[in-house]
């Protein structure tokens, strides 16, 4: 453990804004957190609850109330993990920023989350690179007390180890499942659209446009789909997977994906704000039902 965590950020070089990675685990360091930092929590808190009402799955909300989380302080590691070990027997562990493929990958099939120890600083309020303790906290860790969920996060870590030895394209197909269903997933439930991914339920932009906008496609859940689809980090998403429940995002995952591998390194990638004639394309506003397919 490092007595002194740091704080990892990218780095800004003549080739650009490079991502820096850390291996270390960490003790939160929670008696060294400034006024600054609460008060930016109590900020990003308040407003993401309030953009989330009528937006956010219900397992959302009611998860991050059980954990306890409000306005008032950054939590307590060492609290949630109480709550989160009785009830799905995943821990969250310190980190100092983003970690290496294959140990992130490692930890997450170990029932353990990453999250980063430092929150961002208050120029940094609406838009930061890498993921820091709000977005870890805040959008990732309530789901991890829904039990389908928590079980398909060990999957995915499980197969990011196996995928690891398959090679580069192995990886980014995997990468690909990931973004459009933990970071940018959406949900069907009763009451209509709703989300469920970490990285809308984090941002106040991309929470609405993503239920509210008519630019982005809505296409229903599938595998090799997302695997092909490509992405961008740096804009809101061109393209939402949409999943009719966790049962279904696990029953889907559940096989061995390496001859899936195999028939993917075969097919084109598709551009993220594509639609194809075969796609569910959910439509909101009148109805809320699914177009028939191609019809867009």
């Amino acid at each position: 453990m490092n007595a002194q965590p740091r704080r990892v950020e990218h780095q800004q070089t003549d080739k650009g804004n490079v991502p820096v990675y850390t291996t270390a685990v960490i003790e939160q360091p929670w008696a060294s957190y400034s006024r600054d930092d609460h008060a930016t929590w109590a900020t990003l808190f308040k407003r993401q609850r309030e953009v989330l009402v009528g937006r956010a799955c219900r397992e959302f909300i009611d998860n991050q109330q059980r954990f306890g989380m409000t306005p008032d302080a950054i939590p307590k590691f060492e609290d949630l993990n109480r709550v989160l070990k009785a009830t799905t027997g995943w821990e969250l562990i310190g980190v100092e920023g983003l970690l290496p493929e294959l140990t992130f990958f490692d930890h997450l099939a170990n029932r353990r989350f990453p999250v980063t120890w430092w929150i961002r600083r208050p120029d940094q309020i609406d838009y930061i690179s890498e993921p820091d303790l709000f977005h870890d906290l805040f959008g990732h860790v309530p789901l991890l007390l829904e039990p389908m969920f928590a079980d398909y996060m060990q999957a995915y870590g499980a197969g990011g180890v196996k995928a690891h030895g398959v090679g580069a394209e192995a990886l980014v197909n995997l990468t690909r499942l990931y973004w459009y269903t933990v970071e940018f997933g959406l949900i069907k439930q009763d009451d209509g659209l709703r989300i469920y991914g970490s990285g809308i339920v984090s941002s106040k932009g991309e929470s609405i446009h993503s239920l509210e906008s008519p630019a982005p496609n809505r296409i229903g859940f599938d595998l090799h789909r997302i695997m092909r689809t490509r992405y961008r980090i740096d804009t809101y998403q061109k393209t939402y997977f949409v999943i009719d429940s966790f049962e279904q995002l696990m029953r889907a995952t559940g096989p061995d994906f390496t001859p899936y591998y195999a028939e993917l390194a075969a097919q084109s990638s598709i551009p993220a704000g594509n639609v194809l004639e075969s796609d569910k394309v959910y439509q909101r506003g009148s109805g809320e039902g699914w177009l028939k397919d191609g019809d867009v």
